[in-house]
């Protein structure tokens, strides 16, 4: 494995001893450390053998393809972390994902990494790229691919090969996207091969870099399955696939010349539109965004008001809370981000005493008068056409004899319903907590947000570690005791312990993105810019469309 890749998941990052005692900080800068080696892909070494070849690297040629001073919004960073170790892993899945600013437009940026296994397609590699168009036909952002893979990993095929999420789902999208007028722009920038070789010839537009090849077969395989001794460049080099096979539009010299052709390709492209209701005035937050790490608490039972981290989050003319009084597990409600209206719905995680009496209601638990209210709300912004941002600090919804009494289902249904059927572009960030259907109703990944992001010391599973381990064991035990064995104290605490670490890994945010459930591990510190950003690119392309519910649980 190179001095670059990830390692497994059970290895927690660990912050320097200069590291803040806020547990949220010290968690940002030992992801921040990690995320800094897995930026150099295969290593050092491989960076210097592809510099050898003549070529950037995929990270190199994204930097010459974007505005100066732009910033690069990179999705998927974490996919492959720790899965595939036994082959000596895969770094950031071989390919490097974003969205972009080349020639004053949005775009997404799909980049191979040669630097890993070649650029090979893992089964990451195939989700981390139909993510990326996903992101390009939801938002109507026009797809920049470049380039530079030897094709399938081969011990993996049959995880790559064959089904509707892997390698052949990437080409019937590329003719979907070009049929719904999304342009697609390709740069052969190295080698791409067999099945891959579909991907740039399927795209609007075609660059290649002399030095490239673009064969279905390779010279070797070629001798192999038919005789024929033919050079890479005869077979399907830059020169004859311009003026023999006609299947080139633009052939350049190098990376710098292919890459400044995609430039004044995008050029001609017409503008991006203007932000819909964007203020030309924009009051700065209320509190400054370092509080942030400071309110949001990370223990169980620890308390903090939502309300106080909104307002290091959302413009500083205020937050017009709906119903305030009713339902208050979660705080609903209107504010401006960046110029942009917005509804927010947000955990609360503040203990509650109910104004018409009842139990004390904790923080981070759906109630049925939360749910009933949050449903009520997101239809009234999607009635009114704005945007939605939901925050997750969730342990799950209500449980027990009086909650089932009280239809907590039904009531849940409502809230799943509503955010099912919204039909605005929706945002979702877990600040710390999400566990079980809390993380569906609040706009999971299932529920098709237009971009989902966690804070580093998140924790996100159907239960929390402790909750489940505990439930393991005990199922454990009692299967145990059914065939006749006894467990001794000492087998007990070795259960217990090792589901304990199973469990607190698979909850650890590392985890998530690594299977890219979530798009990108923020610092809180880019919280608020990174959501402008993203707010930004979900409402250029607005179609109007009449609201449908279904049946609802009344």
């Amino acid at each position: 494995m190179s001095s670059a890749s990830a390692s497994a998941e059970s290895s927690p990052p660990t912050p320097s001893t200069a590291a803040s005692t806020n547990p949220i900080r010290a968690a940002a800068e030992a992801i921040a450390a990690q995320e800094a080696q897995i930026k150099l892909g295969g290593g050092l070494k491989a960076i210097e053998r592809q510099h050898e070849k003549n070529r950037l690297t995929a990270r190199e040629r994204i930097q010459r393809l974007t505005d100066p001073g732009s910033r690069f919004l990179e999705l998927g960073l974490w996919a492959g972390y720790g899965l595939y170790d036994e082959v000596g892993g895969a770094v950031s899945a071989g390919v490097v994902v974003g969205v972009g600013t080349v020639s004053a437009r949005r775009v997404v940026i799909v980049a191979n990494d040669a630097t890993v296994k070649a650029g090979a397609f893992f089964p990451m590699t195939c989700k981390k790229v139909l993510r990326a168009q996903r992101v390009a036909y939801d938002n109507r952002l026009p797809m920049i691919y470049l380039v530079d893979s030897a094709g399938v990993f081969l011990p993996m095929q049959d995880e790559v090969f064959p089904d509707e999420d892997d390698f052949g789902r990437i080409f019937r999208n590329n003719a979907v996207l070009s049929a719904k007028g999304i342009p697609q722009f390709a740069a052969i920038l190295g080698n791409c091969v067999a099945g891959g070789a579909y991907l740039p010839v399927l795209c609007d537009t075609l660059v290649m870099t002399d030095g490239s090849g673009l064969y279905l077969a390779g010279p070797a395989l070629v001798k192999a399955a038919i005789g024929q001794e033919v050079s890479s460049e005869d077979l399907g080099g830059a020169k004859m696939h311009a003026a023999v096979s006609g299947t080139v539009d633009y052939r350049e010299p190098d990376d710098p010349a292919a890459l400044e052709r995609l430039r004044k390709l995008v050029a001609l492209l017409p503008p991006d539109p203007e932000p819909v209701q964007r203020r030309s005035a924009v009051p700065p937050p209320r509190r400054p965004i370092e509080e942030l790490e400071t309110i949001i608490k990370t223990g169980f039972a620890q308390q903090y008001d939502i309300r106080d981290a909104l307002e290091c989050l959302v413009d500083g003319d205020g937050f017009e809370e709906f119903r305030p009084e009713y339902g208050r597990t979660l705080v609903c409600g209107f504010a401006y981000l960046g110029g942009m209206p917005l509804g927010i719905v947000a955990s609360q995680r503040l203990r509650i005493k109910p104004e018409g009496g009842g139990p004390l209601q904790f923080g981070g638990v759906i109630y049925a008068d939360s749910a009933e209210k949050a449903a009520r709300f997101v239809m009234e912004a999607n009635q009114s056409r704005v945007p939605l941002l939901f925050l997750q600090d969730v342990n799950g919804f209500e449980v027990g004899r009086e909650a089932e009494r009280g239809g907590i289902i039904r009531s849940g249904a409502k809230l799943v319903n509503a955010v099912s059927n919204a039909q605005v572009p929706k945002l979702t960030v877990i600040l710390n907590a999400s566990f079980g259907a809390g993380h569906y109703a609040l706009c999971g990944r299932a529920f098709d947000p237009r971009f989902l992001f966690a804070l580093p010391q998140a924790r996100y599973a159907v239960m929390g570690a402790a909750q489940a381990s505990q439930t393991m064991l005990d199922v454990n035990v009692a299967a145990l005791k059914r065939t006749g064995k006894e467990v001794s104290e000492a087998d007990l605490e070795t259960m217990r312990r090792d589901l304990a670490a199973k469990y607190d890994r698979e909850t650890d945010i590392r985890y998530a993105a690594a299977r890219l459930w979530i798009d990108a591990i923020l610092d809180p510190r880019d919280l608020r810019e990174t959501l402008i950003l993203a707010l930004d690119v979900a409402t250029r392309h607005r179609v109007p469309v009449e609201p449908a519910w279904g049946v609802f649980q009344v």
